[in-house]
């Protein structure tokens, strides 16, 4: 059962009880990501495994999953919606730097392996950024005028073939309660270029992770919990409708529908995993550093039933 209400500021950084992951595992097959293949059998992706440095991978991917097992007990539902081929996009939430590591960790333990969008800083973090760039890593220069060419970028790699990992907040959630805040509109942009490009819709899957918030780094014993979820595909076959008349660039109404529907899918899940309502004055918007209300009929109930997009082919 969700609580009713406006969570307190000190409930957004309280670590994520073991009650609450258990009614979780009661709704739901929780699965260990920081192990191989942890929803059952899969055929790994060989080409792309082969492509994106494997011995530096499986080095990195090492690493993270003992530093993640020693720090906190981490589960996931809902990978095996993840597909053995062909392209996708993950959008993932970004509460802390966890968010960063549990979606690529998990995917890449799947058997895939995803291009991912990432601060360009982080290519220049002492010896682990060098890892960063050798498994996948599209650095994103921040405020730099750019834009275009990192959409551009990003479309080149879905329309390859290849997934796609993006975290469409751009930064570090600012919402002092630690929900999802507004996106930027990169997300929307890609999905429906590469859609158009592709003729088909382009599975675009919500991920959110919740819990690293109470983590402190310098001493994170006793170990907190940590839950992922990997969410349907939204189907947004609905604004592709006439795609081939768009010209160079889809509809900006479009693209903000679709930056809508996912902020709201996230925050759904994640109201279900915190087992908390959102703030009902709405969501955080990073540009203004203001709640904005939400449409009354915005977000669907946690756990409502999500019409799933069509898989990859």
């Amino acid at each position: 059962m969700v609580s009713k209400g406006r969570p307190s500021p000190r409930s957004a950084v309280s670590p994520l009880p073991s009650g609450q992951v258990a009614k979780l595992a009661r709704a739901h097959r929780l699965a260990d990501p920081t192990r191989y293949y942890p929803t059952g059998p899969r055929t790994p992706n060989q080409a792309e495994v082969d492509e994106q440095n494997p011995k530096a991978t499986a080095r990195l991917l090492a690493g993270t999953s003992r530093v993640i097992r020693a720090s906190c007990k981490t589960y996931a539902w809902g990978l095996e919606r993840v597909p053995e081929s062909g392209t996708f996009i993950t959008a993932a939430t970004h509460v802390t730097q966890f968010d960063v590591f549990i979606p690529m960790m998990a995917l890449f333990h799947m058997g895939r392996r995803p291009r991912y969008m990432a601060k360009a800083e982080m290519a220049r973090w002492p010896l682990i950024g060098r890892w960063f760039r050798l498994v996948g890593m599209q650095p994103v220069p921040r405020r730099s005028g750019q834009a275009e060419q990192i959409e551009r970028e990003s479309i080149d790699i879905v329309t390859s073939g290849r997934p796609l990992t993006i975290w469409p907040e751009g930064t570090v959630t600012r919402d002092p309660l630690k929900w999802p805040m507004s996106l930027k509109p990169g997300v929307g942009v890609i999905a429906l270029k590469s859609s158009r490009i592709l003729g088909r819709q382009v599975p675009l899957f919500p991920c959110v992770t919740w819990g690293a918030a109470s983590i402190n780094h310098w001493w994170p014993w006793p170990r907190k919990n940590v839950v992922m979820c990997y969410d349907r595909a939204l189907d947004y076959a609905d604004l592709l409708e006439g795609m081939e008349d768009w010209g160079e660039e889809p509809p900006r109404e479009a693209v903000d529908e679709l930056c809508r529907r996912l902020r709201e899918r996230m925050e759904a899940i994640m109201a279900e995993i915190r087992g908390e309502e959102p703030p009902a004055d709405g969501y955080f918007d990073y540009r203004t550093m203001t709640r904005k209300p939400r449409r009354p009929e915005a977000r669907p109930p946690a756990g409502r039933e999500v019409r799933e997009a069509p898989a990859a082919a």
